[in-house]
């Protein structure tokens, strides 16, 4: 971004930084030297996002990094609208449940297939030493069946620990970034009626918020383990006729759980996000205590299913089960009534916008997050029990060993027809890139000089290209025909399950031939598919932090992910502006205040939708000396349509008229980066015209090989970048002759490209 390898740190550390080229390390102590021109300095926050390859662990934890995405997906209808909190209240409600679906697949690997089913059958015991000192044929103290639970159950936990520590881990990072001081209600700060949330004080500092869901989030899957053993051992009491004092005792604990768990769900509730001022408060004590709480009742449950039950066996499967079924028609009700009150708040925008899917993006995408949580699950539970039982197949006739719930068998079902459609899509996508192709190429000679030679091929790649990029625009069909036929498939996958309790391949073993072997291979073919997504999402992630081309694609999906604050999901990958956007409110405010200077803030891609976001955090008199320089800038094409209560056309245009300027520059190539359609505005436009990409159609004296095609990169190379600049920079540069003002200049680099 300097142009220079020779680069001094100007203030920051290791994970985010500030940077200078050397020669102009101590520019403000030269200003004579600068007269004129300006000093570059560069924000670099790629360490925020990037780092070794260990962190495409965190692709695993994308259903929660969805599930927070459709927070920040409502409509873009007035603040003061009750919808809202019932609009984020369903949210919350949503990530909860991921939540319990996560332990309930470790309660369902550790607890059912391998303590209770595997090792209460003597087939499975024998082909693994591991497991036969919980055997019933060893007659240890650990053979009994509420002992093996209660010592699978700290596999769970483990999972749960790890959680809770890498949300405490991340949030002292991440949350913990005091935004500049600001004194409210002086002239300093924003107009009331102006003021936008990405405005407000604390909107990047949400330490308190993420506390309350974590412990929140920790204490519903600390019960979730509780309750599988709590479930399995009263099953077990109300058949072997267990004493009374056991069983009022296992009463007593249950009530506990349940009281947790209505507690829990009052914290989740009643937390919402402060957003006017940080929220530097603590949380009140039953907040902090209530995972102790969970982990103390969960102790006692551990030691009332130890007891000794004389006669008590394992068979079958773990009682329980159907939680499964529960917890995905519970979502499929959240899912409705979110779509409704998305509806209502559609129904209350007061200006036209360009809003994807209607407004129904959050509740489409909370949609997508449940059903990759199940994926991701049910995967995990169709492979252990295929690597436990063998040969034979868990759910048959003659299988050793019952295996998975039926339900994730019907789900892994439905995904081959699933991935039809998607396939179906996106050969509707390709024809369309043809016929847009076909449309665009008559045009392309006109953008260059006349006098140049036509040349077919070249054309048609050039033409491709756009055709390409123009898909972006298109993805909300994509995700509206995933969300509806998931909705679908999955509605369907439970009525089965529930009617005929039975996985798909037996349940089907009177119909047709066609009928019962198209069953057996989508059963088949869908818990390998269910299986590989696992796989698929960690190499992903490995592949793109080493391989470029793979981070350009993999990358902006991540960089939007973990955008926006863990509003929703404590356990989300850590959002990283929380982090960047006050370092780089600190650095602009304190060097105007310091220098009395102006800045040019110029970001590419995300680093675009960073600058922004910086700019609107600077009190009024700083955001005055502040011009915009964004390029290749996903701000109204991707933000602007998916998150428009909060980078839509009012929120933009106000931003717009409260700085000094600003301009966009973008190509018709680019897939990312787009206009950001704002109207004139005082004679002052944003959007340049769209830059020739590539700059030279075909070979002249001055190009004699083809040019590139740069799409959604190098726009500095492009000669109107360094002429948009000059205009920024002259336009700060104060009249000559004004008392107080000082000449220097800074254009501040807001970030690496995200793609």
């Amino acid at each position: 971004m300097l142009g220079d390898p020779r680069v001094t740190l100007i203030t920051g550390d290791d994970t985010a930084a500030c940077y200078r080229r050397t020669d102009d390390s101590d520019a403000e102590a030269r200003p004579a030297d600068y007269h004129g021109r300006a000093v570059r300095e560069a924000y670099c926050w790629s360490n925020l996002t990037s780092g070794n390859g260990a962190r495409a662990l965190w692709l695993l934890l994308v259903p929660f990094m969805v599930a927070n995405l459709a927070h920040w997906m409502r409509p873009a209808a007035p603040p003061a609208h009750k919808a809202h909190r019932i609009y984020d209240l369903l949210v919350r409600v949503l990530a909860l449940t991921l939540t319990i679906l996560l332990a309930a697949a470790a309660c369902e690997v550790a607890l059912d297939l391998t303590a209770w089913q595997c090792a209460g059958t003597p087939a499975c015991v024998a082909d693994r030493s591991w497991l036969g000192f919980v055997s019933p044929a060893d007659h240890g103290w650990w053979s009994a069946p509420g002992r093996r639970l209660v010592l699978a159950s700290v596999v769970p936990l483990l999972v749960i620990g790890f959680l809770w520590w890498l949300s405490h881990r991340t949030w002292s990072a991440y949350e913990s970034a005091s935004p500049p001081p600001r004194t409210p209600g002086t002239s300093r700060d924003t107009p009331a009626d102006e003021r936008t949330a990405l405005s407000m004080h604390g909107f990047w500092y949400g330490r308190r918020l993420v506390a309350r869901l974590r412990a929140a989030h920790t204490t519903a899957g600390v019960l979730t383990v509780a309750a599988t053993l709590r479930v399995a051992t009263a099953k077990a009491d109300r058949h072997s006729g267990a004493d009374a004092l056991l069983t009022v005792t296992g009463q007593a604990l249950t009530a506990l759980v349940v009281l947790l768990a209505a507690a829990t769900l009052v914290i989740v509730w009643r937390t919402a996000r402060s957003e006017a001022a940080p929220d530097d408060q603590s949380d009140r004590l039953v907040v902090r205590a209530l995972p102790y709480a969970s982990l103390g009742v969960l102790a006692l449950i551990a030691v009332h299913s130890a007891w000794a039950r004389p006669g008590a066996h394992s068979s079958g499967a773990l009682p329980g089960a159907a939680a499964f079924g529960g917890i995905a028609v519970f979502q499929g009700v959240v899912v409705l009534a979110l779509a409704v009150t998305a509806w209502v708040l559609q129904r209350a925008v007061r200006s036209e916008q360009r809003t994807a899917l209607r407004g129904m993006g959050g509740p489409a995408v909370a949609l997508l997050s449940c059903a990759v949580g199940g994926v991701l699950s049910g995967g995990v539970a169709q492979r252990f029990a295929d690597w436990l039982d063998g040969a034979a197949t868990p759910g048959q006739e003659h299988a050793p060993m019952p295996g998975p719930p039926v339900l994730l068998s019907w789900q892994a079902s439905v995904l081959p027809l699933l991935l039809v459609v998607v396939a179906i899509v996106a050969v509707l996508a390709a024809v369309r890139v043809v016929i847009t192709r076909s449309r665009i190429a008559e045009d392309i000679p006109g953008f260059y000089d006349p006098r140049e030679r036509p040349d077919a091929r070249r054309t048609k790649r050039i033409a491709g290209t756009i055709a390409r990029a123009l898909l972006t625009d298109a993805a909300p069909v994509l995700v509206a025909a995933t969300a509806a036929v998931t909705l679908v498939l999955g509605a369907g996958a439970v009525a089965g399950a529930w009617i005929t309790g039975r996985a798909p391949g037996r349940a089907t073993e009177g119909a047709a031939p066609f009928v019962h072997a198209a069953a057996q291979t989508a059963e088949s073919l869908g818990s390998w598919l269910m299986g590989a997504g696992v796989i698929l999402l960690v190499t992903m992630g490995r592949r793109a932090y080493r391989d470029h081309s793979a981070r350009r694609t993999i990358g902006i999906l991540w960089d939007v992910g973990t955008f926006w604050p863990r509003a929703a999901h404590p356990f989300a990958p850590p959002c990283y502006a929380e982090r960047a956007i006050p370092d780089l409110t600190w650095r602009i405010a304190t060097w105007t205040e310091r220098f009395d200077g102006r800045v040019v803030v110029s970001g590419h891609s995300q680093g675009s939708v960073l600058a922004a976001a910086a700019v609107w955090q600077l009190d009024l008199v700083t955001r005055s000396r502040v011009a915009l320089l964004t390029y290749g800038s996903p701000l109204e094409r991707l933000y602007g349509r998916w998150f428009p209560a909060f980078f839509g056309p009012p929120a933009l245009s106000g931003l717009h008229r409260q700085m000094d300027d600003w301009r966009n520059l973008w190509r018709r190539t680019d897939p990312i980066g787009g206009p950001i359609r704002l109207g004139h505005e005082d004679r002052r436009r944003v959007d340049e015209e769209p830059l020739r990409d590539p700059l030279a159609y075909g070979r002249t004296l001055q190009n004699p090989l083809p040019a590139q095609i740069l799409g959604h990169g190098d726009y500095q190379a492009d000669p109107a970048f360094d002429r948009v600049r000059a205009e920024l920079l002259a336009r700060l540069d104060p009249a000559p002759g004004l008392p107080g003002q000082r000449t220097q200049r800074v254009q501040d680099g807001s970030g690496r490209s995200s793609a």
